[in-house]
């Protein structure tokens, strides 16, 4: 089966830049990426790439070479999923906040109105892809809409989680560590579906490194997956807390634990938490399949993980208070770094939204500088939890342009995230435009701890 034609439904973080990679190593393939979000569209259609509305290292330039070429964005869905081969299905799974599973289970229902828009619309065969991530089994129920339309169009539906790490999405997607493909293998034509996907990624992935399975797996492995890395941050962040009380330092520990082989370094950072669109959604998400299930010891094993997070935002937010001789009322705290991890625009779950609503509750003043994310995102994160009136986020929280004039006058500044440009800052200059004694948290163990102190900075850093 030979895919001439790809279309992308959802221009999100994973949708955009998977897409832009697959017309860039696949130029005789139309990539169609729609979204019915025009403003969205719109960004990706800017004329200045810089412009578009994500930043990842290496985006812009992938885009600007393959778009108008054989890389397209739009608003029509409809005309887009006609001519489509091969359709990703690339739109949001949040997670529920009303009615059965709430605060746990996936969000479906964008998922369906993919799969009933694409009944509608077709009139040939299509491959239907999963891209999103989901829960296990819901390619069951994607094929169960389709095959009920009575209009005579063949679907074979595949599960392709994507295994992106934002800020280094485009190297994850150029060099794989793996490509996951879930599919009916029992059947000739579910084998022709997955090979025909095994094909476009064929193009620039090794096929040793192409791994395909049966659908469940693979819907499985995508949350198992994102399962165990979380459970890594916070079972080193666990060890944090009891470093600071004993003395021991747990970058060293850290060290010490990754150079086992068994083990391995990565994920093994300690920091104010994880945060992102994937965490947090697929262990609740996992959790809330092992409950339907019966599974409690399962579910509690792995609701642990989101506990220890939670905890390490609310004692990171809560040791600034006790610093500051109990109180920030009325102090002016300075947040650098709002993303929830250094090289993307990405908020979501970032830990920075947290610690900030905390120190909001305590009356203080933040101020808010970061490198890459705008004013009216950080405001649309406070404003989502609906801690106090939008009015009030706004009279509150500052979001400046410079990192030196968020910290002039503050009575303590507290790193976020993990941006390289924050270690080259003129720190002596922050230092005196400070209020004394001068605080300095640090959530990313990104700074050296060692001069801070020197220059005259109370310094303190997670797990020591």
């Amino acid at each position: 089966m030979e895919i001439n034609n790809i279309c992308c439904i959802g221009a999100g973080y994973v949708g955009g830049p998977t897409m832009a990679v697959i017309a860039q190593k696949c130029p005789e393939i139309k990539v169609t990426v729609v979204d019915i979000n025009e403003k969205r569209i719109a960004d990706w259609n800017d004329e200045d790439v810089e412009n578009i509305p994500i930043y990842e290292p290496g985006l812009s330039e992938i885009v600007a070479e393959a778009r108008d070429r054989n890389l397209f964005f739009s608003t029509d869905v409809d005309a887009a999923i006609d001519k489509a081969d091969m359709i990703f299905i690339s739109v949001n799974t949040p997670t529920k906040t009303y009615g059965i599973g709430k605060g746990m289970a996936a969000d479906l229902k964008y998922i369906e109105l993919c799969a009933r828009q694409i009944a509608r619309v077709s009139t040939s065969d299509k491959i239907v892809v999963e891209k999103s991530t989901l829960p296990v089994r819901t390619a069951e129920a994607l094929k169960n809409i389709l095959d009920n339309t009575g209009n005579g169009v063949n679907y074979q539906i595949l599960s392709n989680p994507e295994f992106l790490a934002e800020g280094t999405a485009v190297a994850d997607l150029m060099n794989p560590d793996r490509v996951l493909i879930g599919g009916d293998i029992e059947t000739d034509n579910g084998q022709e579906a997955v090979q025909a996907l095994v094909d476009v990624y064929a193009h620039w992935v090794p096929k040793d490194q192409i791994l395909t399975t049966n659908v469940w797996s693979s819907e499985l492995s995508k949350l198992t997956a994102n399962a165990f890395l979380a459970q890594r941050v916070s079972s080193i962040n666990a060890m944090s807390e009891l470093c600071e009380k004993t003395g021991a330092d747990v970058n060293e520990v850290a060290k010490a634990v990754g150079m086992d082989s068994r083990i391995g370094s990565k994920f093994l950072q300690s920091s104010v938490g994880f945060g992102g669109s994937c965490f947090q959604k697929d262990i609740l998400n996992l959790v809330y399949i092992a409950k339907s299930f019966g599974l409690e010891e399962v579910a509690d094993y792995w609701e642990q993980v989101i506990i220890m997070n939670d905890h390490q935002k609310r004692r990171f937010a809560a040791n600034i208070v006790k610093t500051l001789y109990n109180t920030v009322s009325g102090k002016k705290i300075a947040i650098l770094g709002w993303a929830f991890k250094k090289d993307t625009n990405d908020t979501r779950e970032s830990a920075a939204i947290y610690v900030v609503d905390y120190l909001l509750n305590e009356q203080a003043e933040v101020v808010v500088y970061d490198p890459k994310v705008k004013p009216e995102q950080i405001y649309a994160d406070l404003d989502y939890l609906n801690t106090r009136s939008e009015k009030e986020n706004r009279d509150r929280v500052t979001v400046l342009n410079t990192p030196y004039e968020a910290c002039e006058e503050a009575h303590a500044v507290a790193v976020l995230t993990e941006w390289d440009e924050f270690k080259d800052y003129n720190w002596s200059k922050i230092y005196d435009d400070m209020l004394k004694p001068a605080f300095l948290f640090d959530g990313r163990r990104l700074l050296d701890g060692k001069k801070k102190k020197e220059m005259g900075f109370e310094y303190y850093a997670i797990g020591s």
